[in-house]
């Protein structure tokens, strides 16, 4: 393996210039110079950063997450997933996760903590995508879906989410992160417990 000790320095971008704009995203082309003087132009998607909640609770004896289940129109496949979207301009991550929880599911999260951001695809993507853990749900009865989404929810045991996690049905690969950082979070496999007011914490 042969290492020139220039891959863990950034590059300068010098030049850039705005290609197209497609609503929910912008496609852009930056002039960047390498550490060692080398140019060359690449192609970025500039989108907003997305937030995504992992909400536990527990139903019929068991622990499960809250999940959501919708037609995506760029893999043309129903897929099952856990709520989140888009941070608005101006928003933290957080406000849109808790928000997002709401409009999507009717619960709000009593408590709502981060397990950390990754970027979705680093070679050509510049947004960040932030994962929270909500425990301590309640119901508001409060959904308030956008014009073209149509939504399901319901509890799903957290063993069948992670046994199905990366096949058909579950193949959102940024969901496959979320499961992962957030029982990082929650010490391992995700365990609910109750408070002693018999509240789902």
């Amino acid at each position: 393996m042969t290492i020139d000790g220039a891959g863990g320095e950034r590059w300068t971008q010098v030049g850039r210039r705005e290609l197209l704009d497609c609503r929910i995203f912008r496609v852009a082309e930056r002039e960047n110079r390498a550490p060692d003087g080398r140019s060359g132009r690449f192609t970025v998607l500039d989108a907003p950063d997305w937030a995504t909640v992992v909400p536990v609770l527990r139903r019929g004896g068991e622990d499960c997450f809250l999940m959501v289940r919708q037609y995506r129109h760029g893999s043309d496949e129903v897929c099952i997933e856990f709520p989140g979207g888009v941070v608005e301009p101006g928003e933290e991550s957080a406000t849109a996760a808790a928000r997002e929880l709401e409009e999507e599911t009717g619960y709000r999260a009593g408590s709502l903590r981060s397990a950390g951001s990754v970027s979705p695809n680093p070679a050509f993507m510049a947004n960040r995508f932030h994962v929270f853990v909500a425990e301590d749900l309640r119901e508001s009865g409060t959904r308030s879906l956008d014009e073209h989404e149509i939504v399901d929810f319901f509890p799903v045991p957290v063993r069948e989410v992670r046994a199905a996690m990366g096949t058909r049905g579950y193949s959102h690969a940024l969901m496959v992160a979320a499961l992962f950082m957030a029982e990082r979070l929650l010490g391992g496999p995700v365990s609910v417990g109750r408070a002693a007011d018999g509240r789902v914490t």
